[in-house]
């Protein structure tokens, strides 16, 4: 997503953040105080990556129109104006990356350690992620919905997380609520 704020024309994971622009930092960090489970998460270890859950960028590797669609397919009310950066994968080159695959069947809430089996190093070429919202993230947005509950928006959909910064100089911003921005667009 696009931040608000921002510094400069890289992303750079939170931990790195708290120490180059505390005062990014501290509003950015802000998501995590939602919901006390979710404050765990800045404690969560990476299998193979061997880093903190903040020590990464985290990616959709859906168009998050999928997430737009999913939620608004079920009458609930959302922002239409949700800005993403569409970062083209040789961006990461430089970075470790891997999938984490964020099943439900191994999800264990945010409290919990992130099961092995959960994590692949990221191919481009040969990734096996499919391009669509899964059933479980839209079994999930009906449940919590029909329960009236606060919710995320990306649950059960795979994450890239990247270890390193990524230079997003040029690249397109995409609007959730549309399939992207006029052609041409760029960030600034």
């Amino acid at each position: 997503m696009v931040p608000k704020k921002m510094a400069g024309q890289q992303l750079i994971p939170l931990n790195q953040l708290k120490e180059s622009e505390p005062e990014l930092y501290t509003e950015a960090i802000q998501k995590y105080n939602d919901h006390p489970e979710r404050l765990k998460l800045l404690v969560k270890r990476i299998p193979q990556l061997e880093c903190l859950w903040n020590d990464v960028l985290h990616f959709l590797p859906i168009h998050p129109s999928h997430v737009y669609e999913g939620l608004r397919s079920l009458g609930i009310k959302v922002k239409t104006d949700l800005l993403f950066y569409e970062i083209p994968v040789d961006r990461l080159s430089g970075n470790q990356t891997v999938i984490y695959h964020y099943r439900k069947e191994h999800y264990k809430g945010p409290a919990a350690p992130i099961d092995p089996i959960e994590i692949e190093v990221f191919d481009p070429v040969d990734n096996k992620i499919p391009n669509r919202l899964p059933e479980e993230t839209f079994d999930y947005f009906q449940e919590e919905h029909a329960k009236g509950n606060q919710f995320g928006m990306f649950p059960y959909i795979p994450h890239i997380l990247s270890l390193g910064a990524v230079d997003i100089s040029g690249v397109r911003i995409v609007n959730w609520s549309k399939s992207s921005l006029q052609e041409g667009e760029e960030t600034q």
